[in-house]
């Protein structure tokens, strides 16, 4: 059988894989053990008694003139159906708590990564280096609607996967700036709730290299469906010039973030780029046409905050509002960017304030000067 036939073959019989699978993890095989075991113990439970149940009804029936037997209480049988389910419990319990225990047991790390879920997509933040970035899905929308073939990994693509080393022991400090979500990756044995205001953690050492899927699985609002995790495992040697390259890209970003600082955009440039970032981040939820959905999104067109209030517009694309779908992009978008979306939303549908925000402006209100 030839590498492709066999790669389809596995495929098609993990679709119709019942079981759960083994993962890569020590861990995530610990959970399919413990798994099994307790599987075996429930069937050759179920099946004795079922077993005995039709084995008396058979041969005990009416029919055969068979009389029932008239007793009340019986010690030997009150001592065994006692004994032997807390010696049956004691054999699962034992195994499971020493694995409870391994999977709570997040001390020492070699890698910590802090994950901030964030309707609707993921913040990585490497605690040792200076990287972070947000991972969001990247499956096409024409696939969602149906315009195009659906891929292989789809609803399961990002645009910037998390990436770990093999062979270390890497710790996930999971939390949210919105909503309850859950960060859960099957082949790691990892499912942790992501709290706004608290900080869980979980932790997983990969065996393999290789890329690993999963998705949010908390019920957290309306693109829940469309917030998937993707993981990388590397080598150590390809792990460390991927730290190397990112804080190399860091740092440039930065760079230029301080040079753009320092010149301004023309009308026509902040509209023209503004478009772009409204289009990719904000039109979902305000539309296209900044009416909005009535009742649920607020329309923009015409608005007082867009029309009038300067600074709050810019607090609120920089941090958000509590308790709404309206989230902070001071870490998603560019100073440049979010003066561009500011002059573009003052300025589109008709508002015509003629105001034009730069970064310096965008700068000045983060900084708080």
């Amino acid at each position: 059988m030839t590498a492709p036939v066999f790669a389809e073959t596995k495929h098609q019989i993990e679709q119709y894989q019942l079981n759960m699978t083994k993962g890569v993890t020590d861990i995530s095989a610990g959970v399919y053990d413990m798994h099994m075991l307790m599987f075996i113990i429930c069937v050759v439970i179920g099946a004795g008694v079922f077993i005995a149940m039709f084995i008396s009804m058979y041969f005990h029936r009416k029919s055969r003139g068979v009389k029932p037997a008239n007793f009340h209480e019986h010690v030997g049988v009150e001592i065994a159906w006692t004994v032997i389910p807390f010696i049956i419990l004691i054999v699962m319990a034992i195994p499971a708590m020493n694995l409870l225990i391994d999977m709570e047991d997040a001390s020492e790390p070699d890698v910590t990564v802090l994950v901030t879920g964030s309707q609707w997509k993921w913040h990585y933040k490497y605690m040792d280096n200076d990287i972070e970035y947000y991972s969001k899905m990247a499956t096409q929308a024409e696939q969602i609607s149906g315009k195009l073939p659906k891929g292989e990994n789809y609803l399961l693509e990002v645009d910037r996967p998390l990436v770990i080393p093999t062979g270390k022991k890497v710790r996930f400090l999971i939390t949210s700036d919105d909503v309850i979500h859950a960060w859960w990756v099957p082949d790691f044995a990892v499912k942790q709730d992501a709290n706004p205001g608290f900080i869980n953690d979980a932790w997983t050492m990969v065996n393999e290299p290789g890329v690993y899927r999963g998705q949010c699985a908390e019920l957290c609002g309306k693109d829940h469906g469309f917030m998937p995790v993707v993981v990388i495992a590397k080598a150590p040697a390809d792990y460390a010039k991927w730290i190397a390259e990112q804080e190399a890209i860091q740092q440039k970003a930065k760079a230029e973030e301080q040079r753009l600082l320092a010149m301004n955009m023309t009308m026509d440039e902040a509209m023209s780029l503004g478009e772009k970032v409204y289009n990719a981040n904000c039109a979902a939820c305000h539309m296209p046409n900044g009416e909005g959905l009535q009742g649920v999104f607020p329309a923009l067109k015409g608005s007082q905050i867009a029309t009038a209030d300067q600074p709050k517009h810019i607090d609120v694309i920089i941090n958000g509002v509590a308790g709404t779908a309206m989230q902070a992009y001071a870490k998603q978008l560019t100073m440049s960017e979010i003066a561009a979306v500011v002059t573009y939303e003052r300025n589109a549908w008709g508002n015509n304030t003629g105001d034009l925000v730069q970064a310096k402006d965008i700068n000045s209100a983060i900084n708080g000067q």
